[in-house]
């Protein structure tokens, strides 16, 4: 009473233990490879994050220090180097030219990239592929390769070494960006809204001043900032078609270490600390208004469901 009794086809006991213990090691080998991996890339990420902050740490450190020679600290500490930076490098008026250039790109930037975003995602054509290529080809190609051509015809049409040759330079990359961020915006909004619009009576520039804009609203402003702080990073494009009055920034500083003459390294750290604030403030508020993983995540639910 109570024994099993084995039927004709049961695997014998001892073979179904032994796979036990061999699934047994199996998953205990499965997990140890990913503890493993888990900790060689959190040893990977964190030796990566502390040479990046220990390079911003020294740059900051030295923007206040007056003398480091010795030591782990400077023998002490001014802001007098801010005061001398705006001064010597004309931060002011850099930062004005800045501000120009890159809310110009912004601007053109959105007008171009959102119809454009519009068409793609919207309208069957023959040849799409290779205007969505075309589109992109900008942003996969790195800049010098087809600066220095670029910044050559813009020289010959007069426009080389003034601000609108700097902006429609970065208007190259950016405008296709705009593209590559509202296109997946605009394949989220169901067309029957825009067919229902048209069905009471509402034209083209209505349905996209009064249906497509409020809700395309996020998205332009992610793409937006997302192009500023492109913009303000972008050195090739800008040092390649820049003036001697059309400086951004970041070439404003690339001159402040590389030109003749002899600077203080602390007033150039205090430039640089500038130009690392500017560019976190907003990255910082860009990623406020977007998170690409989920976008893209949403695009992907709606095209299987």
């Amino acid at each position: 009473m109570g024994r099993r009794v084995a039927r004709v086809g049961d695997p014998p006991r001892s073979l179904s233990r032994a796979g036990q213990r061999r699934k047994g090691l199996t998953m205990q080998k499965s997990d140890l490879g990913q503890s493993a991996f888990r900790i060689a890339f959190g040893v990977l990420m964190a030796f990566i994050i502390l040479n990046v902050a220990a390079i911003v740490a020294v740059v900051a450190v030295n923007s206040f220090g007056t003398q480091w020679f010795t030591g782990w600290l400077p023998e002490a500490f001014t802001t007098s180097w801010y005061s001398r930076a705006w001064k010597e490098f004309q931060l002011g008026d850099v930062l004005w030219t800045t501000a120009l250039a890159v809310g110009a790109v912004v601007l053109l930037s959105v007008l171009i990239g959102v119809p454009a975003a519009y068409v793609l995602a919207r309208v069957e054509f023959r040849g799409k592929r290779l205007v969505t290529l075309l589109f992109l080809l900008p942003l996969l190609v790195p800049p010098m390769t087809y600066g220095i051509p670029l910044a050559t015809v813009l020289y010959q049409v007069n426009l080389g070494g003034s601000l609108w040759g700097v902006i429609l330079a970065n208007l190259v990359p950016c405008a296709p960006f705009v593209v590559m961020v509202m296109t997946p915006f605009i394949e989220q909004i169901d067309t029957r809204v825009e067919v229902a619009a048209r069905v009471f009576g509402a034209g083209t520039l209505t349905i996209f001043r009064r249906i497509l804009m409020p809700l395309l609203l996020p998205g332009i402003m992610a793409a937006s900032l997302l192009v500023l702080v492109r913009t303000i990073s972008m050195f090739e494009l800008t040092f390649l078609t820049a003036g001697a009055d059309s400086q951004t920034l970041v070439v404003a500083l690339y001159y402040a270490v590389f030109a003749a003459g002899i600077r203080s390294a602390q007033s150039i750290d205090a430039m640089a600390v500038i130009y690392m604030l500017t560019t976190l403030v907003w990255v910082l508020i860009a990623f406020r208004f977007i998170d690409p993983t989920q976008m893209v995540g949403k695009v992907r639910v709606q095209k299987s469901s």
